[in-house]
């Protein structure tokens, strides 16, 4: 399946749940986006009385002790929109080698979420050490994330490619699951690279840091 049906696949997400969306040729005519347009259920997040009697700070400070990399996930313009979309992102991982598969969790209220799907495409941009200024620009909300960021094109996606970044891992959107208020996205990997050294960008109890050997 191209770019085109797997956008399609992510847009019939959003209008599962109610998020806005733009009509494409393959949402239009469904039959040409393949096994895809069978219906899905419902989607949600978990109810009120669902929830696991926990304090939410204490949530946060007791999963805060795993340390993790940082990213930036990136996708291309889509038509009607002024620029490319972006978002910093700690939860990113290696899913599967065969087929090549990699995983982020991006929250349901998330502004920019809804413009990657639209694009069906993103590319994760590995941040290094000296990058944790580029991952706060990334992570604020609302703002022009790209001015003054130096970028090419992932080569497959288009999506940003941002200058410096140690690794990068050029995907088209294969699944989206939920995990309660946040969702699974899924990617196939299309083309990566990397550089051979540069110190990864660390995230730990609310601080950056550096790996020491």
């Amino acid at each position: 399946m191209g770019h085109a049906g797997m956008a399609a696949t992510a847009v019939r997400y959003l209008r599962s749940v109610g998020a806005p969306t733009t009509t494409g040729p393959a949402e239009a005519h469904p039959a040409a986006a393949g096994p895809c347009a069978v219906p899905r259920p419902r989607l949600r997040a978990v109810g009120d009385d669902e929830r696991a009697p926990l304090d939410p700070v204490e949530f946060r400070r007791v999963l805060g002790n795993f340390a993790t990399g940082v990213t930036v996930v990136t996708a291309p313009a889509t038509e009607g929109e002024p620029g490319p979309a972006g978002f910093a992102c700690q939860s990113f991982s290696s899913l599967s080698l065969d087929p090549p598969l990699v995983s982020f969790m991006v929250a349901r209220t998330s502004t920019t979420w809804p413009r990657i799907a639209r694009a069906g495409v993103f590319c994760v941009n590995v941040l290094g050490a000296d990058q944790g200024e580029l991952c706060r620009g990334f992570a604020v909300s609302g703002a022009d994330k790209f001015a003054g960021v130096a970028y090419d094109a992932a080569p497959v996606s288009g999506s940003p490619r941002l200058t410096g970044a140690p690794a990068w891992i050029d995907c088209t959107i294969h699944a989206v699951h939920t995990g309660g208020d946040h969702l699974i996205v899924v990617g196939r990997v299309d083309a990566l690279g990397a550089e051979d050294d540069g110190e990864p960008l660390l995230f730990h109890r609310g601080r950056f840091g550096r790996f020491t050997p």
